[in-house]
C-alpha cells in the first residue's frame, strides 16, 4: 500500500518467518538494495563469493519478493563529503521471484 509520497513498506523476513526490519522504497528492488547494504561486505566487487537470499514482504499484501543480494567495500569518490569516510559499502541485488503467503 503506497504512502502519500508513493513509497511502499517492505518487511525483512528472516529464517523461521520472523519479520525484523522495515525498508521503504518506491519499488521492491529499492528496498532490497537498502537491505543488502547491511550484509557483511566483501573487500571488492570482484571478491564477492557469497550471495545472500533476501526475502521482503510487502506490507498490506501477501507478496514476498525474493532477491539474491551481495555487498562490497569501495573507495569513496574524490568529491564525496568528508563525513562519508574513505570507504563506502555498495550493494547489488538480483530478483529471484515472488512467493505468496498462505496465511
Amino acid at each position: 500500500m503506497p504512502r502519500e509520497d508513493g513509497k511502499r513498506n517492505f518487511v525483512l523476513r528472516e529464517e523461521g518467518d520472523t519479520e525484523t526490519s522495515v525498508f521503504s522504497g518506491s519499488t521492491p528492488r529499492q528496498a532490497a538494495l537498502k537491505a543488502a547494504r547491511r550484509l557483511e561486505p566483501a573487500p571488492s566487487e570482484d571478491a564477492v563469493d557469497d550471495k545472500t537470499e533476501i526475502r521482503l514482504r510487502e506490507r498490506g499484501t501477501d507478496k514476498v519478493h525474493i532477491y539474491e543480494g551481495w555487498a562490497w567495500k569501495e573507495s569513496s569518490d574524490e568529491d564525496a563529503p568528508e563525513w562519508l569516510g574513505e570507504e563506502v559499502t555498495k550493494a547489488n541485488v538480483s530478483k529471484q521471484g515472488i512467493d505468496h503467503l498462505e496465511e
